[in-house]
């Protein structure tokens, strides 16, 4: 399962509407080789399902997440920063043993 903090589904739900994406839209988060740890996380607007789409769906926000990439995100939660120090949206990953310093990629 991959859960969404309340500050995450309101900033997904503003951007939503910000973008005009169409109405039956999903978040698709999911984990590609590269950045300073290793791997990193990527995210978009989506509204086709792919044939082994693993499909979760918490406050409202459904989000959709590859085969491959469940298996480093089962856990996770999709979280929002909108302090001082950096505003974007940030993966709470239990499964990751270490994380850069910006926080956009990690290592298992």
């Amino acid at each position: 399962m991959i859960k969404v903090s309340e500050t995450a589904k309101n900033q997904v739900l503003k951007l939503k509407a910000d973008a005009e994406v169409e109405q039956d839209a999903f978040i698709r988060v999911g984990v590609k080789g590269g950045g300073c740890s290793g791997l990193t996380y990527v995210m978009d607007f989506d509204s086709e399902l792919k044939e082994d789409d693993k499909v979760f769906e918490d406050k409202g926000v459904k989000i959709v997440v590859d085969k491959k990439s469940f298996l480093y995100l089962v856990g996770t939660e999709l979280d929002f920063s909108g302090g001082l120090n950096g505003k974007g949206f940030a993966f709470v990953n239990p499964n990751a043993s270490r994380t850069c310093g910006c926080g956009e990629s990690f290592s298992i």
